[in-house]
């Protein structure tokens, strides 16, 4: 009897013991030992005790809290209705919106919570607002934010933290300010996401005022308004900050300041800023660099010019994952290294799995380095070796590298075998393809399609514009640009940047209000001379003028066309960075759009007379012009 006794008393202990160590589990994060315990509960037969024991609901907290979503669904749905409270149905929420692979369904288990009547309490609120900031579903969000006004649920701080990000994201910046006023209470969070809003959508200007009112400030704030200034060209005031945070209010840089502010170089191009964070990241970690330090460094070094550097730091890294190879491979690709990219790749595989990212670089270094034959074979073993489904962004690679390889027709071909519709980004390269080799009946084509995409896009109708005139059709050309002047579609004006001195100082086409204008424009005068002597000939081919039938016309014309091609942004920053640098520093520049084909020539030349190393970075890739030829090998 006594021993029987002490069995049932045992037996009856057991499922306590069982959900308190499953909890401990959960807490923890350790999956591993949560499974050992689900393999004894299952034998033991305790699976299939009464519901009364909890087991089931401690089981799915364990797999939900872990992120294995499929497994925390299917116990969920095991657990009595009657048995499931408000912690279950919102636990498995969570787990959908942050380990989930289809936002979709995160919302849909929401529906259920509210077809079922389940109380939301502010942990559900904000686990869908999270989500919908995530995939920047306003609609969502709006019939969430409804949900709590029909409820009468009180706005609690954190659930309008939540909404205020999710608006941030969506570029509402006046929902913002219109939730943050209507709060009663507000927490150093809230200050933060407002800050974060309006420096974003706003401008540091208006930026700086909230920043000045926030009665708290932690290190968020900080960064969030001083990579607001360098990634808006602002290093001076960006330094300024800086200096007051960590030497006025002893506050320290931690990984995500630092990683925050080096992306924000990246951004802006300002290697200057970003070799001050490379010391202080190295004083302060030494070579123990955290990863999501060094790969901020590797992109920004990479995005600003330095690849070389980059590499440096790359090679040297304690600690490389898929996403430093990512920023690695990338920086390389838009270098044009793309041989080099291929010979480290094997060493990536060795070290991290490769995934769509990775792929999109090694496609993208196969298309900037003209490596055909490369880039089919990584596109075709995709998935059969690597086991990566192809993504539309894998297709337009390889559209791209078709393309500007002149195999137009096999580039067609493919698109017409893509299991998805084009988009813009496909149809765009297939047309610049059009452009580089001269296909103007397959030009036309392209760009209807790429009309009803989107209409304002002046980019493309400017290139099909270049072809007519290429082709002597100057009346379609002029056509062309009258039917945007009639829309009230401006082109996008080219702009070129260099920082010198800690400050940038930004060109446009004939631009007459630098301070030091007269100066820059005395140091045009003798480069063009120069360039003349060394063999230069101005390309007046894109050149159009209205009322030019496209032909050379007079020699008043060609003069007038010439003028226009020497006052490009690029060669003014150019002339800017020669008298304002030492004599043989390398000047790096930045362009908002695609360097011209004249500006292309000339610098390769320029490079070689004055003994510079000049790279510019324009929006597809850069030039490292040097001695006369450029990295791009004329292949862009």
């Amino acid at each position: 009897m006594k021993c029987s006794t002490i069995n049932f008393t045992t037996l009856q202990s057991l499922p306590a013991h069982f959900r308190s160590l499953l909890r401990s589990c959960a807490r923890n994060s350790s999956l591993s030992t949560g499974k050992k315990l689900h393999a004894v509960i299952l034998t033991s037969g305790l699976a299939s005790s009464s519901p009364n024991t909890f087991l089931l609901n401690a089981l799915h907290h364990l797999y939900a809290s872990c992120g294995v979503t499929s497994s925390a669904r299917h116990l969920f749905y095991q657990i009595p209705r009657s048995h499931k409270d408000v912690t279950d149905w919102t636990t498995l929420l969570t787990s959908l919106v942050q380990h989930g692979t289809k936002p979709s369904e995160g919302f849909f288990f929401f529906k259920e919570m509210r077809k079922e009547g389940v109380v939301l309490d502010d942990v559900a609120m904000i686990s869908v607002f999270v989500l919908c900031t995530r995939v920047e579903d306003l609609g969502m969000g709006r019939q969430a934010q409804g949900c709590l006004v029909k409820m009468g649920l009180g706005l609690g701080v954190k659930v309008c933290n939540a909404i205020m990000n999710m608006y941030v994201k969506c570029g509402l910046v006046e929902e913002v300010r219109r939730v943050f006023c209507e709060m009663n209470e507000r927490n150093v969070v809230s200050w933060s996401t407002l800050l974060e809003g309006v420096v974003k959508w706003e401008g540091v200007e208006n930026g700086r005022v909230v920043f000045d009112e926030m009665p708290e400030r932690n290190e968020v704030g900080w960064t969030i308004m001083i990579a607001g200034y360098v990634g808006n060209g602002f290093s001076r005031e960006g330094f300024l900050l800086l200096d007051e945070m960590v030497l006025r209010f002893r506050l320290g840089l931690n990984f995500v300041t630092l990683s925050s502010i080096l992306s924000a170089c990246a951004q802006s191009g300002d290697v200057l800023m970003g070799r001050w964070v490379h010391v202080y990241a190295l004083k302060g970690m030494g070579r123990e660099m955290h990863i999501m330090v060094g790969t901020a460094l590797v992109d920004m070094y990479a995005k600003c010019g330095p690849i070389d550097m980059a590499f440096k730091v790359f090679k040297y890294l304690p600690k490389r994952n898929v996403v430093a190879w990512n920023a690695m491979l990338g920086g390389l690709a838009m270098h044009g290294r793309g041989k080099f990219v291929l010979d480290i790749f094997p060493k990536m595989i060795e070290e991290a799995k490769p995934d769509d990212l990775t792929f999109m670089a090694v496609l993208s270094a196969c298309s900037h380095s003209g490596l055909v034959d490369q880039g089919y074979h990584y596109f075709r073993s995709l998935e059969s070796e690597y086991g990566t489904t192809p993504k539309i962004e894998h297709y337009a690679c390889m559209v791209d590298i078709l393309g500007r390889a002149g195999h137009l027709e096999e580039a067609v071909m493919l698109i017409k075998k893509m299991p998805m519709c084009p988009n813009e980004v496909v149809l765009g390269s297939l047309l610049g393809s059009c452009n580089a080799h001269g296909k103007l009946q397959l030009g036309e084509r392209i760009l209807q399609e790429l009309i009803q995409m989107d209409g304002h896009n002046t980019e493309y109708h400017v290139l099909l514009s270049n072809m007519y005139v290429l082709e002597g059709k100057q009346d379609k050309a002029n056509s062309l640009r009258q039917i945007l002047k009639s829309k009230g579609i401006r082109k996008v004006p080219g702009v070129s940047s260099i920082y010198v001195g800690g400050n940038i100082h930004q060109f446009s086409a004939g631009d007459k209000s630098h301070p030091l204008t007269k100066e820059i424009y005395h140091a045009l005068n003798n480069m063009i001379q120069r360039l003349r002597l060394a063999g230069y000939v101005p390309n007046t081919t894109n050149q159009v003028f209205p009322g030019s039938d496209g032909r050379e016309g007079s020699s008043e014309e060609m003069e007038e066309k010439e003028q226009a091609l020497f006052l490009h942004s690029e060669k003014l920053a150019v002339c800017f960075g020669h008298i304002s640098t030492k004599p043989g520093a390398p000047l790096y520049i930045f362009k908002n759009l695609r360097i011209c084909q004249d500006c292309h020539s000339a610098i390769k030349i320029v490079s070689k007379i004055y003994n510079r190393e000049i790279v510019i970075r324009d929006r597809n890739r850069f030039h490292c012009f040097k001695h006369g030829s450029c990295s791009c090998s004329d292949y862009w």
